[in-house]
């Protein structure tokens, strides 16, 4: 067995100890408890793609799409990966600055990286903003320096974890407009002027909690700003593709275990006299979905080599995330449509892959947007 082998199957039994019993419980609840975080810090989950010294397991993304695979293979949503690992997105900032060996970044490792790995805080990462959306460049929430501290002001939205966080990574505007005045500022739980002003109810995702966040003069010590001022732009850039990444195996994992729970369906269920696969339009939809699944695990994989090889795959992140996520949202409805009225039921498991479905091809970059940047990257403009 190799080593990404062992780590699926670590993560299949993990989810089906530790998550399948309770899944349902915790979309009704609209989040993901804290003892899970810790339970999987125990397993080295938590840590997997992050390097042994900030206190993770000294893997690469490649181990991190093994570990998602094995999760969704088991039975794993969507939403619960976005939830239990929110420190994908929340720590890669703090981690780079640490390897750069920038004044202080040891201080934040401790207080909030190692933390987070070990499952003893929950951090998040705020960048959206209300109209904002994928327009990073052009964020509102301002940061003014005063003394020791910068006081911000602004609200953040769509942010995952945002109602359990006790820290946010927070992009706000340190200089002029544009891209070129943006910086990173962690902002702690319990700060004066820093509020969850709403939780956010969604189609799906639904154990993954989702807040608006407000800022009033919110005072911010000038030891938590993450890199050097106004460079939070290409910080947020540089980790876009493992973020891309992810959201692409969520995609064609959530298509494949769909796939599969949808074919063992029609083996079971008999109309007319006769097993629902004995129909040709079932076989051949069963095929069309099969051959969607395995060409976005084919091409996010070697996307996710050639990135941990060190090659520039900015514009073909944005392809594997439209490749896998559209793959997600054709075999998601035919997974539906193929259990019938099954299918449409609450609680069903490819009624919850269907809803976790819609989010993919919006969050980590809208489509339509990747889509143009993929085409301003390989040269197709006038």
């Amino acid at each position: 067995m190799t080593e990404h082998e062992a780590l699926k199957a670590t993560a299949r039994e993990f989810v089906r100890r530790e998550v399948g019993p309770h899944l349902d419980a915790w979309e009704d609840a609209g989040e993901v408890p804290r003892e899970l975080h810790v339970q999987a810090a125990k397993q080295g989950l938590l840590g997997v793609s992050f390097p042994e010294s900030v206190g993770g397991e000294g893997g690469d993304l490649l181990m991190s799409v093994a570990l998602q695979e094995g999760f969704f293979e088991a039975g794993a949503s969507s939403g619960l990966m976005a939830a239990l690992f929110t420190g994908g997105i929340a720590l890669p900032h703090l981690v780079a600055d640490f390897a750069s060996g920038h004044a202080g970044s040891a201080d934040r490792v401790d207080r909030f990286v190692r933390p987070t790995l070990a499952g003893e805080l929950i951090g998040s990462l705020a960048v959206t903003e209300p109209g904002g959306g994928s327009d990073v460049a052009n964020l509102r929430t301002t940061a003014r320096r005063d003394g020791n501290h910068y006081v911000v002001n602004g609200t953040k939205t769509f942010i995952t974890s945002g109602v359990r966080a006790d820290f946010v990574t927070t992009a706000v505007r340190t200089g002029g407009e544009g891209h070129g005045g943006i910086s990173l500022l962690v902002i702690e739980k319990g700060t004066p002027g820093f509020t969850v002003d709403r939780a956010l109810t969604k189609m799906g995702w639904h154990c993954s909690d989702t807040a608006e966040l407000g800022f009033a003069d919110t005072r911010v010590p000038v030891g938590n700003l993450v890199g050097q001022e106004n460079a939070g732009f290409y910080q947020i850039a540089e980790q876009f593709v493992v973020e891309r990444i992810g959201l692409a195996v969520h995609g064609y994992g959530i298509a494949a275990r769909s796939l599969e729970l949808t074919a063992a369906y029609c083996r079971e269920r008999e109309t007319f006299g006769r097993a629902l696969i004995a129909n040709q339009v079932v076989r051949h939809a069963l095929v069309e979905m099969r051959r969607q699944v395995e060409v976005a695990r084919a091409y996010t994989h070697e996307v996710a080599r050639r990135h941990v090889a060190g090659e520039d795959v900015i514009a073909e992140a944005c392809l594997a995330k439209r490749t896998a996520t559209d793959c997600a949202t054709y075999v998601c409805d035919q997974a539906v449509q193929l259990h019938g009225g099954a299918g449409y039921l609450r609680g069903t498991e490819v009624e919850r892959h269907y809803r976790d479905a819609r989010i993919l091809p919006i969050g980590g970059g809208a489509s339509d947007v990747l889509t143009d940047l993929a085409a301003k990257l390989l040269g197709y403009t006038s």
